[in-house]
């Protein structure tokens, strides 16, 4: 795993920084396939903010965390990460489970929430399913995929009503 610490309004210590990378390593036990762990370490005022961006087979999983003290703003960004990296695995094997034991026929039907509005419009390429978990870890409104099935650039987004649209190109 590739581990970039970068310090925004602040001089990286070595304590400082191994404590971060420290913390970062421990993920390896929960994904052996991380690419990149980006961690960003600010200070605004009295605002102490950690940020970490992992890559993972593609998918990203973001968090971040403001406290008063960095170390403590470290912590907190590493509960975060660990609740969405398992709450990813669980999703992932489940998904797995599911392909394997639904028909071909029946996967088109089932989706939760379902996908009620397309538009039409002129990364890695993943079903409208990998991109609404992606979306769901990265907590966004939207985000912007490869659709695998038909190679094309395709948008999803979170509706007021709770469910999700999918804009696709037009034909």
């Amino acid at each position: 795993m590739n581990i970039i610490i970068t310090g925004r309004h602040l001089e990286l210590t070595g304590n400082l920084k191994d404590y971060a990378e420290g913390k970062i390593k421990r993920f390896n036990k929960y994904l052996t396939n991380i690419t990149e762990a980006i961690v960003t370490l600010s200070i605004e005022k009295y605002r102490h903010k950690a940020e970490v961006l992992l890559r993972v087979n593609g998918v990203m999983i973001q968090a971040e965390s403001v406290t008063g003290e960095m170390y403590s703003s470290i912590d907190d960004v590493v509960e975060k990460l660990e609740r969405q990296i398992k709450k990813y695995k669980d999703k992932w094997v489940t998904n797995r489970k599911e392909e394997e034991k639904t028909p071909e026929s029946l996967r088109s039907e089932e989706s939760s929430p379902s996908i009620i509005k397309k538009k039409s419009f002129d990364l890695k390429p993943m079903s409208p399913e990998e991109a609404a978990m992606q979306m769901d870890m990265l907590d966004k409104n939207f985000f912007v995929f490869t659709n695998a099935s038909s190679g094309n650039i395709s948008v999803l987004y979170k509706r007021n009503d709770g469910n999700l649209g999918l804009i696709e190109p037009a034909k």
